[in-house]
Parts: C-alpha cells; structure tokens; sequence
C-alpha cells in the first residue's frame, strides 16, 4: 500500500517539476518579436537576423540587440535598467521597459523539422 501512495507521489512531483521547468523556459523559441510603445507597433523584427537598433520615445531610448535568435534591451536610459537586467531570451514572458513604455512580445516559434532535425 506505502508503494503506491509512493509511486503516485513520485509521478506528481515529476509532472510538477516538468510544468515548473516548461514556465520558467518559455516553452518553444519565437521566430519573431514585436516592439510596441503606448500600444502602438513599432517594429517587428526576425530573430534569425543579427541586428542592433535603437528605439527612440518620447520617454527616452533603448537599444535592441537580436543575436543568435536572441533578443535583448543591452542599453537603456531609463532610471533603473531592470529591462537590461532580462538578458537575451527567445521565449518567455515580455520584456519590458516601464519608465520609456517599451514593450518586446515574442511571435511564432520554430517548429522542427522531422527530416532535418
């Protein structure tokens, strides 16, 4: 009797940690990102294309960066550079810088290919 109450916790924790390892993640990396400020789009760019760019409000300016299918606030001149402190992320939650209104959400994923891998 203790091994299946044993057996049925084991498989919930596991499923647990899957869910919690799958949130934390992200899940599948996007193909494309949008940058919006004050609800309006102002970019949508490609994750497969290295680029560096500065968004410009009226708040003040970020620099974007897309590395390796990666997206970053790297420079920013707002008060408290929480959205520099994101790092490059391909999945997730948004990146956002409060103080400038900027907003980076994640669009499509990649699927894999069953051929090639």
């Amino acid at each position: 009797m203790k091994s299946k109450y044993l057996a049925a916790g084991l498989g919930a924790l596991l499923i647990i940690c899957l869910a919690i390892s799958f949130l934390l993640t992200g899940g599948t990396p996007a193909v494309r990102a949008e940058i919006s400020s004050e609800g309006q789009v102002l970019r949508i760019v490609d994750l497969g294309i290295d680029q560096e760019f500065t968004v410009c409000t009226d708040s003040g300016s970020n620099t974007v960066t897309v590395k390796d299918g990666k997206i970053a606030v790297t420079d920013a001149d707002c008060p408290d550079g929480y959205c520099m402190e994101r790092g490059f992320c391909d999945s997730g939650t948004q990146i956002v810088c409060l103080p400038h209104r900027l907003v980076i959400r994640f669009l499509g994923h990649q699927e894999i290919d069953g051929i090639s891998g």
